[in-house]
């Protein structure tokens, strides 16, 4: 999709953006999470020489923009990502939080509605938008429910029926609390998670090729 002439992304706003180290050094709670991301991200010989070949061309990508937030598990997987693949092709990449900068969201919203990220905004040397990718790669979306899984029953009304009874304040907080410590194992060790960031990069390729 090109970008609108009045999109609120001038060269000037972009650079005032973080750069991805700057952004992790920013006092963000989850920065071993980025960083775990980002040093288990590695890309094919295909894949980088498919991103050289783009951004080989006249038209083709230069600089990226990221927008997130740090609490997101799709933010601090596909940051990392971006990154790579921004140092693949010696790609500026900027990052914006998206709670302080809804102006720019508002061009990006998820089916026209929703505020997903991260969303990653490919531009070519002019600083005309190439492509953008928004959330997870359909991979993701479609194995979801392994994310559930592992999880397990978090809500009051889940708990309720596995117990048999109401839960109390401090079982409902030790449940999610236990919930989360298996989700972040799971983020470490699962071949899932770590295919969806192989995906992503599948996905921005794809999107990058076909649009120009």
């Amino acid at each position: 999709m090109s970008q609108a002439k009045q999109s609120v992304v001038t060269w000037e706003r972009f650079r005032s953006g973080k750069t991805f180290w700057e952004y992790l050094d920013s006092g963000i709670r989850n920065r071993e999470l980025f960083l775990e991301n980002y040093e288990k991200t590695v890309l094919s010989e295909e894949q980088r020489t498919a991103l050289q070949e783009l951004a080989s061309r006249p038209n083709g990508p230069h600089h990226i923009m990221v927008i997130g937030e740090d609490w997101c598990p799709d933010v601090y997987r596909g940051t990392g990502v971006a990154q790579r693949m921004a140092e693949a092709i010696g790609a500026e990449l900027r990052f914006f939080e998206r709670d302080k900068n809804k102006d720019i969201m508002q061009e990006y919203l998820n089916q026209g509605q929703f505020e997903s990220i991260p969303v990653f905004v490919f531009y070519d040397k002019d600083h005309r938008e190439i492509c953008h990718f928004i959330e997870r790669p359909q991979i993701a979306n479609e194995q979801l429910h392994e994310v559930q899984k592992v999880l397990g029953p978090t809500s009051p009304e889940a708990l309720a029926a596995e117990l048999g009874r109401e839960p109390t304040e401090e079982e409902i907080r030790e449940a999610r609390a236990k919930a989360r410590e298996r989700y972040l194992e799971w983020q470490r060790t699962s071949p899932i998670w770590a295919h969806w960031r192989v995906a992503t990069v599948d996905e921005c390729i794809a999107l990058l090729r076909a649009h120009l």
